[in-house]
């Protein structure tokens, strides 16, 4: 089964030359220098490369964060910060908010960003995989493991570093906790969408597909409630993404609820369940529209005419034909007029995944271990 996710353009950031005339005391600093120089620019060219992968990206983001440790936490283990810290201006721009850049002189912005990147890196590489026509079980294994471990980057983030900083996060920026929020929420949703393909794929009970279907609509609707009360210019195409996969896998939910029903020989109950589903689905198939219209950072596509769209609208009219046709033949049950929700529990937790170079403070590279006062002030 093949996905769709909308996401989010990548952080654009200034150059850094890394040049600390007076300060770089000797040729092992200015080799440091020299690698954080070469080690971030090789990063950012990762982050538009088609050809990189997992490996590449953990590589290249270990490379680079325990290198720039050494501007952040004391050499010698202690719990002060390095007098590095403030040394460097680093400048980022918002994925919603275009290119009008947020500056700080803090090596902990720097991180931060670069790490809001990299997570965002994995989400995409886990987008273009799951939208293959075809995918094997080892790449859905590797979207999900790749959206774990952005979920991880995103919450590591919002929870250990954002807090250190020393001028407050702006408003409605990508630093904020709503916004963090609602990325880690996005990230669960989509894990479990893999999930979901993969039980109807094997033949799972249409119980447990129902829960799940259930849980990941709740998942989107947290996601889109984090960002109720931003800006509609910078988040309305994002939270029509949201709430359109809301409908979406609640219809997905009363689908399958309704097959356990028929399966229980409850035929007019299954009716009603999918007559909900067919009320969902019809409000995703307006929201489809409605995103394609909505003008905003994100993709411009048309999500209605999208293999995985589809396949449930079809899913959706035949099961309830089919429960009609039994009904009509063989049970004769009442189909009520008033809709009783069904009780459908999560069946999953998915526990998002951190990035080692981001989750290991005392992380630096054996150049600092080895020339602790080269950098001096």
């Amino acid at each position: 089964m093949t996905h769709w996710f909308h996401r989010n353009p990548l952080k654009a950031t200034a150059p850094v030359a890394f040049n600390y005339y007076g300060v770089a005391a000797g040729p092992p600093a200015s080799k440091i220098c020299s690698d954080l120089r070469s080690s971030r620019a090789r990063l950012l060219e990762l982050f538009t490369d088609l050809s990189c992968n997992p490996e590449m990206m953990k590589n290249a983001a270990d490379s680079y964060f325990s290198l720039l440790q050494g501007f952040i936490n004391s050499l010698d283990e202690s719990t002060q910060e390095s007098k590095l810290r403030y040394i460097q201006n680093f400048k980022w721009t918002d994925t919603l908010q275009g290119q009008v850049p947020s500056a700080q002189q803090d090596a902990v912005f720097e991180l931060i960003s670069m790490g809001f990147n990299v997570a965002l890196w994995y989400t995409k590489y886990a987008s273009r995989l799951a939208g293959k026509e075809n995918i094997t079980e080892d790449e859905a294994k590797e979207v999900h493991r790749s959206l774990k471990i952005a979920a991880g980057i995103f919450k590591h983030l919002k929870e250990s570093h954002i807090p250190k900083l020393i001028t407050p996060v702006e408003k409605g920026r990508d630093l904020e906790a709503r916004l963090l929020e609602a990325y880690v929420v996005q990230c669960q949703a989509e894990a479990q969408e893999v999930t979901i393909a993969r039980a109807i794929e094997l033949k799972h009970a249409p119980g447990l597909i129902a829960a799940l279907a259930y849980e990941t609509a709740n998942f989107y609707q947290k996601a889109d409630h984090a960002l109720s009360s931003l800006e509609p210019a910078y988040s309305a195409k994002w939270r029509k993404y949201l709430h359109l996969k809301m409908c979406f896998y609640t219809a997905y939910a009363y689908c399958y609820h309704g097959q356990t029903l028929l399966a229980s020989d409850k035929c007019g109950e299954a009716i009603r369940s999918l007559q909900e589903a067919e009320k969902f689905y019809a409000k995703a198939e307006v929201l489809c529209k409605e995103y394609g219209e909505t003008k905003g950072p994100g993709p411009t596509v048309r999500p209605s005419g999208h293999l995985f769209f589809r396949k449930l609208g079809n899913l959706v009219t035949n099961t309830l034909e089919k429960c009609q046709r039994e009904n009509g033949f063989i049970f004769l049950f009442f189909v009520s007029l008033v809709f009783l929700p069904c009780e459908l529990y999560g069946a999953s937790l998915l526990h998002p995944r951190g990035h080692p170079a981001l989750l290991t403070a005392t992380c630096k590279a054996e150049k600092w271990v080895f020339c602790p006062s080269c950098l001096v002030l």
